[in-house]
């Protein structure tokens, strides 16, 4: 028995080699024959690596009472200090619920319709109409954030607003949308979803475009109605796209995006516009209370990450569709 151990184990180191010989030969051959993608690569790469990952070990800032003079690694060590402050604070569940709420509204509202729209337009025909409805719908995209809140402000502004001039020539009140707490979210994301969904509907056109012609053949040959096509071969179609979209979706759920929302809040609102992100600009910047708001940054994170991972696992064991 000792000799055919001894003897398995050069074999079994052997294997490991000329496999590893045989990656080397195809990563080479790969690199010479296609060198130019290789290329294109390079740049995105290094940026994350820049920008993304090299900053995390910054992170250790959250558990350090930072001094400018000693440096990020020269502060002393203070634990768990700052997460204690953060769970104790008497904003932090109204934080939470803020950014939850925000956050589900906008997935609710964002998600589904540009799959809609999506399907609507491959059922279109006329093609003059379909291109003149893509652009109409993706040209808000390109209005950038500051302008889009503007826009906002000037359409739902109190006194000679667009929109409360409509409701006063109809014989009712005027409404201060934005310094009411209860319309705010309606107003961020229902002006998100005209902003991006002509943009997001773009991914969903391109996964029906590479649907199965045969397939619709097979439809119309069963005698399937327009509706039927779509249940039975469009959404099975743009099934695997959207479960991705969705995974990280709910995986960013908790880092709402923080320019829009800070450029509309004002005191009238701030019950309910207040969330982590502009909380952390307002106290680890404006306070210069960093380490602080590195905790509250990191433990925004860890959430992200756990509820990425477990949404991946769900969507993996129901959809056969995930991530990794």
């Amino acid at each position: 028995m000792l000799v055919k151990a001894v003897s398995v184990q050069p074999q079994t180191e052997t294997r490991e080699r000329s496999t590893s010989k045989n990656y080397w030969k195809e990563a080479k051959k790969s690199l010479r024959k296609h060198w130019q993608l290789y290329l294109l690569v390079i740049p995105p790469v290094l940026f994350f690596i820049l920008f993304k990952y090299l900053p995390m070990a910054n992170a250790v800032l959250a558990f350090k009472n930072y001094q400018v003079t000693k440096g990020i690694w020269g502060s002393p060590w203070v634990g768990t200090k700052y997460f204690d402050m953060l769970f104790n604070n008497p904003q932090f569940w109204t934080l939470i619920k803020n950014t939850l709420f925000l956050s589900l509204y906008q997935l609710a509202a964002t998600f589904p319709i540009p799959i809609i729209l999506a399907l609507l337009l491959n059922e279109v025909r006329s093609l003059r109409f379909k291109k003149a409805v893509q652009l109409i719908t993706y040209a808000p995209f390109f209005i950038s954030t500051v302008v889009m809140v503007s826009i906002i402000m000037i359409f739902l502004a109190p006194r000679l607003g667009l929109l409360n001039v409509i409701l006063n020539a109809m014989g009712m009140e005027s409404t201060n949308f934005l310094g009411d707490p209860t319309k705010f979210r309606s107003v961020y994301v229902w002006s998100e979803v005209w902003q991006t969904t002509g943009y997001s509907c773009v991914i969903y056109l391109a996964a029906l475009a590479g649907v199965d012609p045969s397939l619709y053949e097979a439809a119309k040959v069963d005698g399937a109605s327009r509706l039927q096509k779509i249940i039975h071969v469009d959404i099975p179609g743009i099934l695997p796209a959207a479960v991705i979209i969705l995974i990280l979706s709910v995986g960013n759920i908790m880092s709402l995006g923080f320019e829009k929302v800070y450029l509309m809040q004002n005191p009238l609102n701030l019950q309910s516009s207040e969330i982590i992100s502009t909380y952390v600009y307002k106290i680890g910047l404006l306070n210069a209370n960093y380490s602080f708001a590195t905790a509250v940054g990191l433990f925004n994170s860890v959430i992200n990450l756990i509820l990425l991972v477990a949404v991946n696992a769900v969507s993996r064991r129901i959809s056969e569709n995930s991530l990794w």
